[in-house]
């Protein structure tokens, strides 16, 4: 039986000499080389293991507060003059993300995740699906509260924003391209960075974590697992990310939860920063306070008697350094509230008081009120 075997071997290996597929006198292939080399167990320095360790613990800990926020919106009409839309009657379908702060069902998110949605759905972690319905949404910070109907969900612990210090590390967490709890490392890399013009002087955060479109609304958290920012807005890159500070959030979120919107206090001024060169022409011995340049018409500093060409030096006592210190102040200062301006007009002090009104937004009359020209002399 052997010697049968045998035989067949060697009369197969024939054939294949004959048919071109083994060369006459060439022996069996040996076992072939690996393509690559197995560790042998390298460990990862006792430091960098700690944090690894944290990171993945603090990321599974923040993992199932996170939620993706699915918006529809209704279709847009096909603009005159272009091709129609392949399905003009489709409605758009975008997301973002968000993350439960209270156990019932309130979650935090941007305004332009949810603006002129007429669904939200909301996608927890486990895998539920809920229908949301927005509660409040602020524009001018992109603020927006939404609300579920569950319950014992689990929620993201707010922090300090004001206690992050620039170069702390970071994890942003969300959706981003619709992908599933994505989180990116990184440092805050600038405090102080407005997002937008309308911006009311707040502090935003700027990170180097990855923030992409989808990351909207999701939490900015520092090591601890706190949130401290709402990312916002990233570059087009995604190198560089905004996220509005958790401080200024917890402020906004009483009146979005019973008013359904942000009244920001405004004078109705437009204002600039003094200069070195200005100092001198305004009384002041060093660039500092506030320059009136217009006064809207009927609006708070006009019915206070605030005149273009005052320099306001102080709120209610606390000095101002410049623009955004009145912006800050005046926006966060209740409506109807009746404030102290400390204002320098041709070189001498004096007091006003002026009733903080309602923000308008950009469709107000803005019809300026500039200081009375001089008597031109008569010809």
């Amino acid at each position: 039986m052997l010697m049968t075997t045998r035989r067949r071997l060697h009369t197969t290996l024939i054939a294949l000499a004959i048919c071109g597929l083994l060369p006459m006198g060439a022996a069996l292939p040996a076992a072939a080389e690996p393509l690559w080399t197995e560790s042998q167990g390298a460990s990862v320095p006792s430091e960098l293991a700690r944090l690894n360790e944290l990171m993945h613990a603090l990321a599974e800990r923040l993992k199932p507060a996170l939620v993706q926020v699915r918006v529809r919106r209704p279709a847009e009409p096909a603009s005159e003059g272009t091709a129609p839309h392949p399905t003009p009657d489709e409605p758009r379908r975008t997301s973002g993300s968000g993350f439960v702060i209270r156990q019932d069902g309130y979650i935090v998110t941007n305004a332009h995740v949810v603006a002129d949605a007429e669904r939200i759905q909301v996608r927890l972690a486990d895998g539920r699906r809920f229908d949301a319905r927005l509660i409040g949404q602020d524009n001018r910070v992109d603020l927006a509260l939404i609300k579920i109907e569950a319950t014992g969900l689990p929620v993201a612990a707010l922090g300090d924003s004001n206690r992050l210090r620039v170069g702390e590390f970071v994890l942003a967490l969300g959706h981003p391209f619709g992908l599933e709890q994505t989180v990116s490392f990184g440092i805050v890399s600038r405090k102080g960075a407005p997002l937008q013009v309308a911006a009311p002087g707040f502090d935003f955060i700027q990170t180097d974590a990855a923030v992409n479109p989808g990351n909207s609304g999701g939490p900015l958290v520092n090591m601890a697992g706190e949130v401290v920012g709402v990312n916002s807005m990233a570059a087009r890159n995604g190198s560089i990310g905004f996220a509005i500070p958790v401080n200024l959030v917890k402020g906004l979120l009483p009146q979005l939860a019973e008013k359904g919107k942000v009244e920001w206090g405004w004078l109705g001024v437009t204002i600039a920063e003094v200069d070195e060169d200005q100092a001198p022409k305004y009384g002041l011995t060093e660039p500092r306070g506030v320059l009136i340049r217009q006064v809207v018409a009927g609006q708070p500093a006009d019915q206070g008697g605030v005149k273009a060409d005052d320099v306001v030096l102080a709120v209610d006592g606390t000095l101002l350094e410049g623009p955004r210190d009145l912006q800050r102040i005046i926006s966060s200062t209740p409506v109807g509230r009746t404030v102290t301006l400390k204002v320098l007009r041709s070189g001498k002090e004096q007091e006003l008081s002026v009733t903080v009104g309602a923000y308008q937004g950009p469709g107000v009359s803005r019809v300026p009120r500039r200081s009375p020209a001089p008597p031109r002399p008569h010809p």
